[in-house]
């Protein structure tokens, strides 16, 4: 994975550049990456204020999380691969006041990533609107990078998704059919007979799934039925293991049929009892293990000491 002095290594034309060129698609060993969710900048006062769907006009305590976030990740040792934050990066919806400010400073924050551990974004809702227009895309990609990709590392084939296609193409329905068209593509070739085979297929995307149980009813923080059980039997027939997501802002999740559904919690804005952090995976090359941190328990302690002896093996 090639370093970089700029720490935003936007993904373009559906591959991510913070990756050696041509992906690393053989088996090294066992390496670990960062994944977050949710710095959401404006939404802890906003919350308080019961105002969410305006409010965001300040967003200080989300900054200084991010930026311990950073610090975590930094000292982390042997270093992750990279972090991929799971969108929801601010709360300021596109074409509302603040969002500029709010990006312009959550880019800061982020700036201090140690440049050998790119960053990996994924379109959240507040990112793109809860009904995303072709021009709402537009302007994410702009400033972030495509909203859908992929990108090999160690041997293990990574799904970027725009979950948002998934939950309300209304306004775009040809982007939608466009992501389904790629990502058809993608899963085919992760389990094709004549294509480099992935040790592991890793998607990360936005809205979860499921936050307990594959056959519970559609919420705001899932997606419906329908569309959930077409991408799971797609997943699993494919072999993917994980599926990394946010939005919920509460740890959440389940494995079923083989298939993890890890829900973390956010940097920011805390909905439930858990606290500010981040999930640390370790990849093997026979599973994913995968634990939330504090942030405040990894800034002091690092990851858990099991977690690392899985790295030496």
């Amino acid at each position: 994975m090639a370093g970089s002095e700029d720490v935003f290594l936007r993904a373009k034309h559906r591959t991510f550049s913070g990756l050696a060129e041509g992906g690393e698609r053989e088996w090294t060993g066992p390496f670990c990456f960062i994944q977050a969710a949710d710095p959401q900048l404006g939404l802890m006062k906003a919350w308080r204020d019961g105002d969410c769907d305006g409010g965001g006009d300040e967003w200080a305590e989300e900054v200084e999380l991010t930026k311990q976030a950073v610090e975590a990740v930094n000292q982390l040792r042997p270093r992750p691969r990279f972090m991929v934050l799971c969108g929801d990066l601010v709360h300021a919806m596109p074409d509302t006041p603040f969002r500029e400010g709010q990006e312009r400073d959550l880019k800061a924050a982020l700036k201090g990533t140690d440049p050998s551990i790119p960053l990996v974004f994924v379109s959240g809702n507040h990112d793109l609107g809860n009904t995303p227009t072709p021009g709402t895309v537009e302007q994410y990609c702009s400033a972030w990078g495509d909203d859908y990709f992929s990108f090999w590392v160690g041997g293990v084939l990574c799904l970027v998704l725009n979950s948002q296609l998934f939950f309300d193409a209304s306004a775009c329905p040809q982007l939608k059919e466009a992501q389904e068209t790629w990502l058809e593509a993608q899963l085919s070739r992760a389990s094709s007979s004549t294509e480099p085979k992935p040790k592991h297929v890793l998607v990360f995307q936005h809205i979860p799934l499921y936050l307990k149980s594959p056959d519970e009813e559609d919420d705001y923080f899932n997606l419906s039925k329908t569309v959930r059980q077409s991408l799971l039997d797609r997943f699993k027939k494919a072999g993917v293991k994980a599926v990394f997501s946010g939005h919920y802002h509460r740890n959440a999740g389940g494995c079923h049929g083989g298939l993890d559904m890890v829900v973390s919690s956010a940097i920011g804005c805390q909905l439930g009892q858990d606290e500010h952090g981040l999930r640390v995976v370790v990849v093997t090359a026979d599973k994913v293990v995968h634990r939330y941190h504090s942030l405040e328990q990894l800034r002091a302690r690092g990851m858990d000491e099991d977690l690392r002896k899985l790295l030496q093996a």
